[in-house]
């Protein structure tokens, strides 16, 4: 296709990574906002929300020469709403006889300059949109459940005839079936993931299926988030019924009670904080049991021990239901990204039938056989991920306690062998006394709780984790349960 030049004030149609093509205008960037080096882009406002990005020239096709392809193959809400902002847009503008009038900087009535928003501009790699980066990195992320980076609704079912998005081999707008690999290997496990390094959610064709969901914690929200958004019709429920408001005006429905959910969907996924509340959300009055009949698919999300998943395995057979273990791993971070890692077990069928759920969800999926083996898995990770930021809190107290630069320290480390996102993000947060969660300290001390209790059954010394583990029964006695697991840093300096 040749290429379409563009000026300011072009209506367009704007790609930003993994995500379905959304509907913008060609504006004027800030006098401060440079322009990324390396690619030919324009700077694009997007309808329907105050979100800005640059966006790559190839990324971009004009508005009404695809506005009817478009229309057909995405079916959101906030996808149509974002529609009909431009043709308000284009109403306005005729009645001004085809000139536009902004209110930036124009002054109210008593002739004072009205303040102008800072504008929000969406990127491909920076969680925090504080810098801008050459959009052709990586994904777009942000943990916010609101404008056009969570594109809520999206369902795109297949590419646009008559032009196609310059994309990487593995194209975001091929179908599944050719963007999927499957790795085999000696343990029998199998990996279903993106053909190539990123997680390309904007192609999803969603099952037709009824998905329900329970729990809406730090990890469910970011899970149902992306199921909305890559166009699954869900059911909610929350113990707390307020978190389901942001979601039912996602286009959710709600669910009275989990026996609710479960009768109304196909699949029914929970994501609870322990094995008590797993028991309780199945077992309980108005549980999952109760709406249970033959053919219901109820998948177990949260990272409890392998006794428990068997229990509930065993008591959802009983009723004729199917059932799946899987346990993520990730933070509520990457669970808003759509970037986490699934670990399945049980009913291999229930398996294939969440494959559109897990590729909105997360970037790889493994199956890992029969029930209790991925809990088993999901604890050893997280055994291994706790001790180590306990390991790390140690180290940066211990630097401060001989002298040393805590932020030397990190700078050398983050040029190490042990560098990583998670080093740096935790470290940073320490050194800032930032402590919100992201993953909860009280959920990681319960999760090295129950790995120990794991070990001891199989008869395996676990004496590392055996003394992490008590660091973070420490920081919990310091009233830290609810802050984020790098809140162990605490437990070493009182």
């Amino acid at each position: 296709m040749a290429t379409v030049h563009l000026r300011i004030g072009d209506l367009v149609w704007g790609k930003l990574g993994r995500y379905p093509p959304w509907p913008g205008k060609v504006v004027s960037p800030p006098k401060d906002l440079k322009k990324p080096r390396g690619k030919k882009c324009h700077f694009v406002k997007f309808f329907g929300t105050e979100d800005h990005a640059w966006i790559k020239v190839e990324q971009l096709k004009p508005y009404h020469p695809h506005k009817e392809e478009m229309i057909k193959i995405n079916k959101g809400k906030r996808f149509q709403q974002a529609v009909d902002a431009v043709e308000d847009f284009l109403k306005k503008k005729e009645k001004q006889g085809g000139k536009e009038q902004s209110s930036e900087g124009k002054g109210d009535s008593k002739g004072k300059k009205t303040p102008t928003k800072p504008l929000k501009i969406l990127e491909e790699d920076d969680e925090d949109l504080s810098a801008l980066k050459d959009p052709s990195e990586k994904d777009l992320t942000d943990s916010e459940p609101s404008s056009v980076e969570r594109l809520g609704g999206l369902g795109t079912t297949g590419p646009v005839s008559g032009f196609k998005w310059e994309s990487s081999p593995a194209s975001s707008m091929e179908p599944i079936s050719k963007r999927l690999k499957i790795v085999e290997e000696d343990t029998r496990s199998t990996s279903i993931q993106a053909a190539d390094s990123t997680a390309i959610n904007g192609s999803i064709t969603p099952t037709d299926k009824r998905i329900g969901f329970l729990g809406l914690g730090l990890m469910g929200s970011g899970i149902v988030s992306n199921l909305l958004k890559m166009g699954h019709i869900v059911t909610v429920w929350n113990r707390t019924v307020e978190k389901c408001d942001l979601f039912i005006q996602e286009g959710a429905r709600l669910g009275r009670t989990p026996a609710e959910v479960v009768s109304m969907c196909d699949i029914t996924f929970s994501c609870v904080s322990d094995p008590k509340a797993a028991r309780d959300l199945v077992l309980g009055p108005s549980g999952v049991l109760q709406g249970i009949r033959p053919g219901k698919c109820y998948v177990e999300m949260s990272t409890v021990d392998p006794e428990t998943i068997t229990e509930l395995s065993q008591v959802i057979s009983s009723r004729g239901g199917r059932f799946l273990e899987a346990p993520v791993a990730g933070s509520q971070q990457v669970s808003n990204e759509g970037m986490l890692v699934i670990l399945a077990a049980g009913d291999r069928t229930v398996y294939e039938d969440c494959s559109s759920c897990f590729q909105a969800m997360g970037k790889t999926s493994f199956f890992l056989g029969e029930v209790g083996n991925a809990a088993r898995m999901m604890l050893i990770l997280n055994m291994v991920q706790g001790s180590f930021m306990a390991t790390i809190a140690e180290g940066l107290t211990l630097a401060q306690a001989t002298g040393q630069s805590q932020h030397t320290f990190l700078d050398i480390l983050s040029q190490g062998q042990m560098a990583s996102t998670f080093v740096d993000q935790k470290c940073q947060n320490i050194l800032q006394g930032n402590f919100k969660p992201d993953y909860y300290l009280k959920h990681i001390q319960k999760d090295l709780r129950l790995a120990i209790s794991m070990g001891d059954t199989a008869n395996h010394p676990t004496p590392m984790a055996a003394a992490a583990n008590e660091v973070y029964k420490r920081a919990k006695a310091l009233d830290q349960s609810d802050n984020d697991m790098s809140a162990v840093y605490r437990a070493y300096i009182h």
